[in-house]
């Protein structure tokens, strides 16, 4: 039974806990959990926690310690059970999901996690990625993106910024030009990939240019999942000791970039209609998600769980619409 999976990863085989005084200082791995939510058709596997950076408006490293990482035998063990509950969808997760790797032996990287895995479990048909470092992704897990049928045409950058000056002093680890690069990069490999990004608005010192940068990136990246986050200043972060913005100008900004991203996102939709989709059906049997994470929704029911080749008939709100599933 999928209802309510939920089981505890890591490496010794016991799920034994960690106890430590100083979360800073943990370099073993802790446990990680593979769960999956009884209201969606795919799962989420934790195959790193922590992180080593220093993002000046992020608390996380103090709560989560260092990266650690899962090794790849017992992911892809995890990842055999939940294909053998059904699953049809893996979702590989992280705080820093492309720091996987350096503290294991051979230092391998999430590219080659993901390569191990595809061949470990020949009976997933779809994996996805969650949010990415888009300076930590390598040629092996580009090379994977843009050319890897099982690998989702889906990705979600962790770009929190538009502007190079407000980027330094986030202590972010890319500029500008790296984010377009790259996604200029993998839409000439694979038209269909769909961008989704985090950025953050009203960071300390933002004046109104800087903002302007940002929602310029939304158009030049063509986000169509923005995860718009109004600054909120965090104790104990370098970030929060800067010049703050005042509330109403980062309340007003977070509409701004929310608005930009809805239009890019109904673009987006607009050109998917009268095209064939394959939907993943979540468990209610009348909704789903196709490969580029579009939200669909069907006129009849349809197998919960299942992949289905839809065609697109139309758009309502923020879904495509599916008049019928087609046959194989």
């Amino acid at each position: 039974a999928r209802e309510g999976f939920s089981t505890a990863l890591d490496t010794s085989g016991v799920g034994a806990k960690l106890h430590v005084s100083d979360i800073m200082a943990v370099r073993d791995t802790a446990p990680h959990m593979a769960s999956a939510f009884s209201e969606h058709a795919r799962a989420f596997l934790e195959v790193q926690n922590g992180c080593d950076h220093r993002c000046t408006f992020c608390i996380i490293p103090y709560g989560r310690g260092n990266s650690r990482s899962v090794p790849a035998g017992a992911v892809i063990e995890k990842a055999k059970q939940l294909v053998d509950a059904g699953y049809q969808e893996i979702v590989l997760t992280g705080v820093d999901v492309t720091s996987y790797g350096p503290d294991l032996p051979g230092s391998p990287s999430l590219g080659l996690l993901v390569e191990r895995m595809l061949k470990g479990v020949p009976d997933l048909p779809r994996l996805r990625l969650s949010s990415l470092d888009s300076v930590e992704i390598d040629e092996r897990l580009f090379d994977l993106l843009a050319h890897e049928p099982r690998m989702m045409p889906h990705l979600h950058l962790s770009l929190q910024s538009g502007d190079d000056m407000i980027l330094k002093r986030m202590k972010r680890r890319h500029a500008r030009a790296d984010a377009v690069r790259i996604v200029e990069r993998l839409k000439s490999a694979r038209p269909e990939i769909s961008i989704g990004a985090d950025i953050i608005a009203g960071f300390p010192t933002e004046d109104e240019a800087m903002f302007e940068n940002s929602l310029r990136l939304i158009r030049e990246c063509q986000i169509v999942h923005g995860h718009i986050f109004p600054y909120s200043p965090r104790a104990g972060t370098p970030a929060a000791r800067m010049p703050q913005v005042d509330r109403a100008t980062i309340k007003a900004r977070a509409a701004r970039l929310r608005a930009a991203c809805a239009e890019e996102r109904q673009r987006w939709l607009q050109s998917l209609v009268d095209t064939t989709q394959s939907v993943l059906v979540e468990r209610n049997g009348a909704s789903g998600h196709a490969e580029n994470f579009a939200p669909v929704r069907f006129a009849a029911p349809q197998l919960p769980s299942s992949i289905v080749r839809a065609r697109i008939t139309g758009l309502e709100k923020d879904a495509l619409i599916a008049q019928e599933a087609l046959d194989d």
